[in-house]
């Protein structure tokens, strides 16, 4: 069993659950890492209406099914919740304490940012990196193969175009959350190129960007 399913409340059961799309170009991401700067990014924010907020509450769910379990702690049902407008069409969902707890990019998904998956570390699958990788990762560079199929590194079963949490040998919490450009499968017999691709990592812009009160 994979590290980051002992996270999971019993109630959820034992299967791994990846967000997933059919259409990968569907989720619309792009890196947030360099090109998110506070000054020259943020462009405003949005007040969110109850039924748009019902609505993004639902497609989060959907989403990734394990938040759950916590869902009325992360989207309370009777708070406010912003929208803080990025340029180059990036989104990020703000809550009522001035949290960041999710962004996208072009109406694509809804990605957790490092901050909530920390908080809550279950809602994504974990794909563990060796001890070698991580100074790449914090760097913004994406997974290859071989970082995640070398000794020290663990894969939870995930099809291509999941969204995961990127975790590091002997470390605790997520170093980044990602997307696969192939499934744990195709990437262990691969085993070269590109396997996870690096969105959001510690110390990028959104990282580092104090919460909006």
């Amino acid at each position: 069993m994979a590290a980051w399913r002992a996270y999971l409340p019993a109630v959820q059961g034992s299967v791994a659950t990846c967000a997933k799309v059919t259409d990968y170009n569907e989720l619309g991401l792009q890196p947030l890492g360099g090109r998110f700067d506070e000054k020259e990014n943020i462009s405003g924010f949005q007040q969110l209406k109850t039924s748009v907020q019902k609505g993004i509450r639902s497609k989060i769910l959907e989403q990734y099914p394990y938040i759950d379990a916590c869902i009325n702690d992360v989207l309370p049902k009777k708070e406010p919740f912003r929208l803080m407008k990025c340029h180059e069409h990036i989104e990020v969902l703000v809550g009522a304490n001035g949290d960041f707890l999710f962004f996208r990019h072009r109406e694509g998904f809804w990605v957790p940012t490092l901050r909530l998956l920390h908080k809550y570390p279950y809602i994504l699958p974990w794909q563990q990196v060796d001890k070698g990788a991580i100074r790449f990762v914090l760097s913004g560079a994406n997974i290859m193969c071989p970082g995640l199929t070398s000794p020290g590194a663990r894969m939870t079963p995930c099809p291509k175009g999941a969204i995961v949490a990127i975790m590091a040998e002997g470390k605790q919490h997520a170093l980044a959350v990602g997307i696969t450009s192939m499934s744990t499968d195709d990437i262990l017999s691969v085993n070269k190129g590109i396997g996870v691709e690096n969105y959001h990592y510690l110390n990028d812009g959104l990282w580092i960007l104090k919460p909006m009160k």
